[in-house]
Order: structure tokens, then sequence, then C-alpha cells
């Protein structure tokens, strides 16, 4: 069992763009292992489960082996597994979105077809 850094496995499992940015979420509070909030020189091993937070977004992950190297995407997905919960919540919070999206007027602010419709209305 190779035991890693949450920083740098967040770093490697591709939740963060740098090392430095998944600090700063661990100390605000947007990361906790197995329901406990976290600090960044903390070890993770296999089996933890994990809360990320991020933007409007929650996801729980299972670790399933940890890194220290940075690889490609599909590398980086071999490292963790989101649970089934965590991804229904996540696709019943983005239909709701799309739906109320959806649903909102669009920008009321004439295109260029329309602009010069009124032109000529308001010329005759």
């Amino acid at each position: 069992m190779v035991k890693v850094r949450l920083d740098k496995w967040l770093w490697a499992a591709r939740f963060f763009k740098t090392r430095a940015i998944a600090k700063a979420a661990i100390e605000t509070g947007k990361i906790h292992i197995d329901g406990q909030k976290a600090k960044p020189s903390r070890m993770i091993e296999s089996d933890n489960m994990l809360t990320i937070r991020q933007g409007d977004t929650e996801k729980t992950v299972q670790v399933i082996t940890t890194s220290e190297h940075r690889g490609g995407a599909p590398e980086a997905q071999l490292l963790y597994q989101e649970t089934a919960t965590s991804l229904e919540a996540r696709e019943k919070k983005s239909a709701e979105q799309r739906a109320f999206h959806g649903s909102t007027p669009a920008s009321t602010r004439p295109n260029k077809k329309q602009r010069r419709q009124i032109h000529r209305f308001i010329k005759i």
C-alpha cells in the first residue's frame, strides 16, 4: 500500500489543474475524507471515500489506487470511481439546470437581420 498526500493525489487524478489550487480547496473545506475535514498533507490510501465540492457540483468518489504522477485523463480516471448515488445526484441537478435555462427567455437584443427589419419599418 502506497500512501500519497491528498493534494498530490487530487492533482494527479485531475480534479484540479495545479497542486496549489488543490491545496486551497482543501484548506477552505471543500474536500472531506470519510466525512471528516482534511488537510493537504493528509496521507490517503485506497478505499478512502472523498467528497469533493467544485462550484455547484459535489462528487463522492472512492479511491481505487494512489499515484503521485499526473498522467493523461484516461489514466487519471483509473485512480477513482464515483459512487452511483453521487452520479445520479449530479445528473439530476444538471437536468434541473437545463430545464431552468430552457424555460428562461433568450436574449432580447435583436440580431443583425432583426435590426435591419426594424430600420425598414421605422423609415416607412
